[in-house]
C-alpha cells in the first residue's frame, strides 16, 4: 500500500512557512509537495484539509507575506466587507506603506523565531497584487485580525485602479450596505484634492446608487448614464390606488420606460413567472419594459441603448445624446 504522506501535528489545521517546517525538521522539500499540504503563496502552505477561503488568504497575505501596517485593499478588501466576491485565481490587493518593500520580500516580522521569516527575493510574487500608497490611521480598520482599508479608502482605491464602471460596482455595494454614504466619499475626496485619483472618486460616487441590487444592474445603469441618457430611478415602485404592482430595477417614471435586468439569479422558475406576469399589467398600463439580458449587456449594449433611446423619445425626452 502507498505510504501515507506525513502530518505533523504541529501543523495540522494551520497555515506555516515551509521552510520554516522544514529547518525544525518537520517536513521536507518533498513532503511539502505531498497530498497533505496545499500551497497557498510562495513558501505558504495550508493544511489540505482546511477549507481555503478569502479571508484565509488575506489572513496568509497579512501575517507572511507583508511588512507591518499593510491592508487589504480594493477588491479583496471589499469582498471582506461583503461586496463582491474574490475567486481563487485572482490576486489579493494588499496596500503597503509607502516607501517599504513587499510583495517581492515575501517577509515579516510575526514574533517568532528568525527562521520563520523569508529571506529577502526579487520580483512580483504570484497570488499577491501589491500597491504602494501613503496610510494614514483612519484610512484602515481591524476587521477580526485583518487590516483592510476603510470603506472611503476601498472606494478611492478602486476609483484610482479599476474603470470607472466596475469602480462604481464596489461602490454601490458599499453604499447598499449603509457602510458609507455619497456625502461622506465627495468630502473624502475633496480632502485629498491634487492628489492622483480624487475627482475619479469625485465621479465614482456622483454616479453611485444604493439602491442597486446586483452588480450587472450597477454595469448597466452606469452604462446608461455614459450613453448619454438621463440617470434612472433604482427599485422604482409601481402602485395603483395604493397597490403595489412591480417593483423596477431602473425606472424613469415621468416617461413610464423602465428596464429590468433578467440575469442567472432567475433560478426559480416560479418567481420569474410570477416577475413577469406583474410586468405585464405594467405594459398594460402604459409602461415600455426593456428586457436586458446577460448576453446583450456583455455583446449588444450598444443596440440596446439605441432601443433604450427611442421608447424614452417616444415619450417625450429631448436634449440627450
Amino acid at each position: 500500500m502507498p505510504k501515507s504522506p506525513r502530518r505533523p501535528p504541529q501543523l495540522r489545521g494551520r497555515i506555516f512557512r515551509g521552510s520554516a517546517a522544514i529547518s525544525r525538521g518537520l517536513l521536507t522539500r518533498n513532503d511539502l509537495r505531498s497530498s497533505a499540504w496545499r500551497p497557498l503563496f510562495r513558501d505558504v502552505y495550508a493544511d489540505a484539509h482546511l477549507t481555503i477561503t478569502h479571508r484565509t488568504r488575506c489572513l496568509a497575505v497579512g501575517r507572511w507575506l507583508t511588512p507591518p501596517g499593510t491592508a487589504i485593499a480594493g477588491l479583496s478588501a471589499a469582498a471582506l466587507y461583503g461586496v463582491g466576491t474574490v475567486p481563487p485565481d485572482q490576486p489579493i490587493d494588499a496596500l503597503v506603506p509607502a516607501g517599504s518593500a513587499a510583495g517581492t520580500s515575501g517577509g515579516r516580522p510575526s514574533g517568532r523565531p528568525e527562521s520563520t521569516r523569508a529571506s529577502p527575493r526579487r520580483g512580483p510574487m504570484a497570488g499577491l497584487r501589491v500597491h504602494h500608497g501613503e496610510i494614514v490611521p483612519a484610512d484602515v480598520v481591524d476587521r477580526a485580525g485583518i487590516l483592510v482599508t476603510s470603506p472611503a479608502r476601498t472606494c478611492w482605491d478602486v476609483a484610482r485602479w479599476l474603470d470607472v464602471v466596475e469602480a462604481v460596482v464596489v461602490i454601490d455595494g458599499l453604499l447598499a450596505r449603509r457602510l458609507t454614504d455619497v456625502a461622506a466619499l465627495r468630502e473624502y475626496a475633496l480632502a485629498r484634492a491634487g492628489r492622483r485619483g480624487w475627482r475619479s472618486l469625485l465621479r465614482g460616487a456622483d454616479l453611485a446608487d444604493a439602491g442597486a441590487e446586483s452588480p450587472q444592474e450597477s454595469r448597466a445603469r452606469v452604462r446608461l448614464v455614459l450613453a448619454g441618457l438621463p440617470r434612472p430611478q433604482t427599485q422604482y415602485v409601481v402602485a395603483e390606488a395604493g397597490r403595489f404592482i412591480a417593483r423596477l430595477d431602473l425606472a424613469w417614471p415621468e416617461f413610464k420606460v423602465a428596464v429590468e435586468y433578467d440575469g442567472l439569479w432567475h433560478d426559480d422558475p416560479e418567481q420569474f413567472h410570477r416577475d413577469r406576469r406583474r410586468l405585464n399589467r405594467l405594459l398594460g398600463g402604459d409602461w415600455i419594459v426593456l428586457h436586458l439580458t446577460a448576453r446583450r449587456l456583455r455583446d449588444d449594449f450598444a443596440g440596446f441603448v439605441v432601443e433604450v433611446r427611442a421608447a424614452l423619445r417616444s415619450r417625450g425626452l429631448r436634449g440627450h445624446a
